[in-house]
């Protein structure tokens, strides 16, 4: 298990030792906020004045010449006023990637700006903030539709087959924690019917680029009327829709969907075109995403989110796609 307490400990440690190259002293405080692909710490300094927000990559995920490519992205985006996000900070010797040894493997680790907020939930009206994060999706897609990308750019390419198929980054559906035979079946045709209808939907330039592919509401923050969007670890070239599918993780089968889906559509409407086409891609890419996450909580078991969803979240992943299925039908 990757991020059990002993080895967070030790990963506490190799950190502080890091600190000084962003001027933060060691001794300054030090909090774990979540562990998910990554571990994130905040950082207060009160002496030096710093609040920063650093991410501890997992290893074996992202190469460093993926993740600077994400630090280009994110630059760029703030530069240009597309969305409001943290930016990255740099070290005392210019660099914005650094390196520690948590006593196993060499990890990598970014800093960023602190950002206030907190996330949107049903208290804070989600139907509003879906609307305003259709505005920020479609301005971020006409941003990457135009923005001339570094030569040294490179980020992971979400298809079918990263996705869900053979060579998924997040491991094997089959695999979902308490899958049981009649359920297995149920997602096998699903699996099939998702492959054919990807293909057919394509990879066309008007329809697949680089997306931020992890808009969910945990990467969301609230502060007054900003809606801030953090974490853009898992960007990489898929379908522009597919980020309204990354939108509502772990929340497909909640009965509001249909209404966060509706003023996502009408807020990002209301600044760019977005075709009946593509709409009615979304329960698609919607399904395709569940499977997805299914898959990741049974590679990421140790996490607390997979911990808290566990089986049932496996249980309502059948249950969606014997729905679908029968849509279909």
């Amino acid at each position: 298990m990757l991020y059990d307490a002993d080895f967070l400990l030790r990963l506490q440690q190799g950190l502080q030792e890091l600190l000084p190259v962003w001027d933060v002293s060691p001794n300054a405080d030090l909090v774990l906020l979540t562990i998910s692909e990554n571990a994130t710490f905040r950082i207060v300094d009160s002496g030096a004045e710093r609040d920063l927000i650093v991410r501890v990559h997992r290893p074996d995920y992202h190469t460093e010449s993926e993740i600077l490519s994400e630090l280009d992205w994110i630059n760029a985006l703030s530069m240009d006023g597309i969305v409001a996000t943290p930016k990255p900070v740099a070290a005392r010797d210019g660099r914005l990637l650094h390196a520690f040894s948590d006593g196993e493997t060499i990890r990598h680790a970014v800093a960023f700006e602190f950002m206030s907020g907190k996330e949107p939930d049903a208290g804070s009206d989600l139907v509003k903030w879906y609307r305003t994060l259709g505005e920020i999706n479609a301005r971020l897609h006409a941003h990457s539709r135009e923005w001339s990308r570094p030569k040294h750019f490179v980020r992971k390419t979400w298809n079918f087959d990263r996705i869900v198929g053979e060579n998924a980054y997040w491991g094997d559906w089959r695999a979902a924690l308490g899958l049981t035979p009649e359920g297995m079946t149920i997602l096998e045709r699903t699996y099939t019917l998702l492959e054919a209808q990807t293909d057919a939907y394509g990879y066309g330039a008007d329809r697949f680029g680089l997306v931020h592919c992890d808009m969910r509401a945990a990467n969301l923050l609230v502060d007054g009327e900003r809606l801030g969007v953090i974490d853009f670890d898992d960007c990489g070239i898929c379908w522009f829709a597919y980020d309204f599918a990354a939108a509502i993780s772990f929340i497909e089968h909640e009965p509001n969907v249909p209404d966060l889906m509706a003023a996502w559509l009408d807020g990002y409407r209301r600044v760019a075109r977005f075709e009946a086409e593509h709409e009615k891609a979304l329960p698609m890419l919607i399904m395709l995403r569940r499977m997805q996450l299914t898959a990741w909580i049974a590679s990421h078991s140790e996490t607390p989110t997979a911990q808290s969803l566990g089986p049932s979240y496996t249980d309502g992943t059948v249950m969606l796609a014997e729905r679908y299925l029968g849509a279909i039908a």
